[in-house]
């Protein structure tokens, strides 16, 4: 137990930006905290720099808010099995999957892209996606604009 304070204080550090100062992004109240929540709840599959794994864990890099610009897109990114599912209330949700289109995909953005909210969370990921979800994400790619 004496090591956990030493853990967070760790965590902390490794989250905190080199400026000191987080950029504001749309629908991320505290970009420091969504770092966190990503840190411990996403890149052990989606890796540190979101390219994943291309055995079971699909790239976030370069590919993430490409999901925006087709139809289903936007409710398919929260109903997947480990965003759906991950123990992070819905505010807390909305915020990192803000985070995490910025971050890992800011080049996709749709004009006028519109934050996740925690109440569209919370909405969608009452019916998460299960056995169906790989056909379903390559639906969706297919759809996807060059």
């Amino acid at each position: 137990m004496a090591r956990a304070p030493l853990m967070l204080a760790c965590l902390l550090a490794a989250a905190a930006p080199a400026s000191g100062t987080e950029p504001t992004i749309p629908g991320v109240e505290n970009p420091a905290r969504a770092r966190i929540d990503y840190m411990l709840k996403c890149q052990g599959c989606h890796q540190p720099d979101g390219t994943g794994n291309a055995v079971n864990t699909p790239p976030l890099k370069n590919e993430v808010a490409r999901f925006l610009s087709v139809e289903g897109g936007r409710a398919f990114l929260v109903q997947v099995p480990g965003v759906a599912s991950v123990d992070l209330g819905d505010e807390r949700l909305a915020e990192v999957l803000n985070w995490t289109l910025h971050r890992f995909d800011s080049a996709h953005l749709p004009k006028g892209f519109r934050p996740y909210t925690a109440a569209e969370v919370a909405r969608l990921r009452r019916t998460p996606l299960r056995l169906d979800r790989v056909e379903r994400r390559n639906q969706l790619v297919s759809r996807f604009p060059e």
